[in-house]
């Protein structure tokens, strides 16, 4: 990614000169082609805004309060488990005729799937024509009248339909092979079997999945679950698209994901056009907090929008970039405007660094594209050069 350099401002007496000399200055495109995002920190914490527009944002001005743009999760879509079927076999036998020949066939609800040869559905089949034909015979109302009902329930519970019945009655003789259909609207997920394969009572054949509404599980970290209780609305987005959906949070794991301190969040999205598929990536876009109102410094003292810092500011580890024995962070200090500032820091935790010097609260930090900017910076400035472009 070729970045432009700012030119000078002409007078080398000029405050400031040389730190803005020093700035890198990115176009809309190179901004989004490099995942350049940053997020504000403050004294003891970090307003978490990660994917905020490092675009066009300025700085917060003195006083006032900035409300950042919403925060960033990746997640991966999956089938929505309440919307998913297996299709087992009712009976043990001989699947004659297969309908379904591959995964990813779309099927709707009381399609054929399959038929079946089956000893068990010949003889029941006899029976309840069998047990009829004598219920309407002279004094057979009562005990033959239920023993065919009672024939008839253990077919409806073999998956025999209502008009299968009817047909059996209107037609007078067994059905050599019964057919079964689908049980709702759906994609295949998974096949099982081939046709001419036996198969046993219990057998699962195939999975049903209805995709018009999935769930997306993203990772969050324990800043961003105060965002993200059950039934909070946010936006999912396609990677490779600007376009957005709505979602609700469905669930939140009670169990921390590995040894992390990720949790599962579940976001129910509705999937009508079926562009959200099942393993594809997707953005969850959290709903944006208003930030509080930053101070002016006392006589105007310091960085414009920040105030004198009241102990550490915490810095995500990924802000932080170690050079021989120096550390550094990268600052934005305006629209597409990005400065290398050398910092000082303490005991770091599991996601956080606790940053004493060269950052102070209100400064929006770059969390993802830190590298990218330092390879530029090293390339121009060149390796040698390890006071250019410090902020302390």
């Amino acid at each position: 990614m070729d970045l432009v350099p700012r030119p000078g401002t002409g007078s080398p007496a000029a405050s400031g000169t040389a730190s803005a000399a020093a700035d890198l200055i990115l176009t809309a495109q190179q901004v989004q082609l490099g995942n350049i995002q940053t997020q504000v920190v403050g004294a003891g914490g970090a307003e978490s805004t990660v994917g905020a527009e490092a675009s066009g944002n300025e700085p917060t001005a003195p006083g006032f309060a900035q409300n950042p743009p919403p925060a960033v999760l990746t997640g991966t879509v999956t089938p929505d488990a309440n919307r998913t079927t297996s299709v087992s076999s009712r009976v043990a036998g001989r699947i004659d005729r297969l309908y379904v020949r591959q995964t990813g066939q779309v099927l709707r609800r009381g399609a054929p799937l399959f038929s079946v040869y089956s000893e068990e559905l010949q003889t029941l089949q006899k029976e309840y024509l069998l047990a009829r034909a004598q219920s309407r015979e002279p004094g057979g109302e009562g005990s033959y009248a239920r023993f065919a009902e009672a024939t008839a329930q253990k077919l409806r519970l073999l998956g025999v339909t209502a008009g299968q019945l009817r047909a059996l009655v209107k037609r007078g003789r067994p059905e050599a092979l019964l057919t079964y259909y689908s049980p709702q609207t759906g994609t295949v997920q998974a096949l099982n079997v081939v046709q001419g394969q036996y198969v046993a009572e219990g057998s699962p054949l195939l999975t049903l999945t209805d995709l018009s509404r999935v769930w997306v599980e993203a990772q969050a970290y324990p800043a961003e679950l105060a965002r993200l209780p059950v039934g909070t609305a946010v936006r999912v987005q396609v990677p490779g698209t600007a376009d957005t959906r709505p979602g609700r949070v469905v669930f939140l794991s009670p169990e921390r994901t590995g040894s992390g301190p990720v949790t599962l969040a579940r976001i129910e999205v509705a999937n009508p056009d079926g562009r959200l598929q099942p393993g594809s990536a997707a953005n969850v876009l959290l709903p944006a907090s208003p930030a509080p109102a930053t101070p002016a410094p006392a006589g105007g003292a310091g960085r414009p929008g920040t105030s004198v810092a009241q102990g550490p500011v915490l810095v995500p580890q990924q802000s932080i970039i170690h050079d021989g024995g120096r550390s550094y962070v990268w600052l934005q200090t305006g629209p597409r405007q990005f400065r290398r500032a050398r910092v000082t820091t303490s005991a770091a935790s599991a996601n956080a660094v606790p940053v004493t010097a060269g950052v102070r609260p209100g400064d929006r930090v770059v969390t993802s594209g830190a590298f990218l900017l330092q390879s530029e910076f090293t390339l121009r400035q060149g390796p040698g050069t390890e006071m250019s472009g410090m902020v302390m």
